[in-house]
């Protein structure tokens, strides 16, 4: 059995959608459950969840409203109320392909050693991509990710998107749920939690693949483009890793300090490169990402 869980917060716009993209998926209803945690919502999302329930009765909904609030909580209750062995984890403001759950189905049937997979993830817009974009912001803004036509291992530091992955059951009961205090909290943007769960999987050499037929549709609303989200996106990821890796150890923390002189200096060559080309634009960017990161790394205010 799968479970495919949704956990959403304030999405009643896309919330009917990605259940019917699942719902029309190629795998038949009986050999899967929809999750539905409903974070505190104040919008219409139980309406839509209720319309959802009605125009395919033939599936097992299960609607739970998760009162603390955060995604990992959220995360949390979705696998404790799930009842498959198969635990998959979609985006609430996107939709997926037809073959999307045999996918995963089939291949972790197959392959006993894969402990986790995830696939691509396209972003579609509201408007039009920005003309900054690179491929470093785009993955940073939209989650975009895709690694060829090729089923494969993530290599070591790579991992699937939060967003679109599927784990089995015995990954949370080796070791444990996600971590509470990371994770976004209503409209708070600081995350990690999924990172928290593959490293802990890479330090007890679980493996984890990456499947291109599981295509996951991330819609990109306007606002996700501005410089008030970038900025504030990019400060709760250095935040995110402040308070992951202090969890962990002072020399974690040590070591995450050291990187993020490391990932200056590559920041620096990326400016020089957009720069030879006049795309400073672009390049600007990159380096604001990299300000606003150490900040919130460093434990600075926002706007410091």
């Amino acid at each position: 059995m799968i479970s495919v869980i949704i956990c959403t917060y304030n999405r009643d716009k896309f919330i009917y959608n990605v259940l019917r993209s699942i719902a029309e998926n190629d795998l038949p209803h009986s050999e899967y459950e929809i999750v539905l945690i409903n974070n505190n919502s104040n919008d219409k999302t139980e309406e839509e969840c209720r319309r959802f329930q009605a125009d395919y009765g033939d599936i097992r909904f299960v609607y739970y409203v998760e009162r603390n609030q955060g995604l990992s909580y959220a995360r949390n209750a979705g696998i404790q109320r799930a009842s498959g062995d198969i635990l998959v984890y979609v985006d609430d403001d996107a939709t997926v392909n037809k073959e999307y759950l045999r996918t995963y189905a089939d291949f972790l049937s197959r392959h006993a050693d894969a402990m986790a997979a995830g696939g691509p993830i396209i972003p579609v817009y509201e408007t039009e991509e920005p003309a900054w974009f690179s491929p470093f912001t785009k993955a940073l803004i939209t989650g975009y990710s895709y690694s060829g036509s090729r089923e494969k291992k993530y290599p070591r530091g790579k991992y699937p998107g939060g967003g679109n992955c599927a784990y089995r059951r015995a990954v949370f009961d080796r070791i444990g749920l996600f971590n509470v205090e990371l994770g976004r909290k209503g409209s708070g943007l600081v995350g990690a939690e999924e990172k928290d769960i593959f490293d802990k999987m890479t330090s007890l050499g679980m493996q984890f693949y990456y499947l291109p037929q599981a295509i996951l549709y991330h819609i990109i609303t306007p606002y996700k483009l501005t410089d008030e989200y970038f900025n504030r996106l990019t400060y709760s990821i250095g935040m995110s890793e402040r308070i992951r890796t202090r969890q962990v150890s002072p020399l974690k923390y040590a070591k995450r300090i050291f990187s993020e002189l490391v990932k200056w200096a590559a920041s620096i060559v990326l400016w020089c490169r957009y720069a030879v080309v006049f795309q400073f634009e672009k390049g600007n960017r990159i380096i604001r990402f990299r300000w606003n990161v150490t900040r919130g790394l460093l434990g600075m205010k926002q706007g410091e």
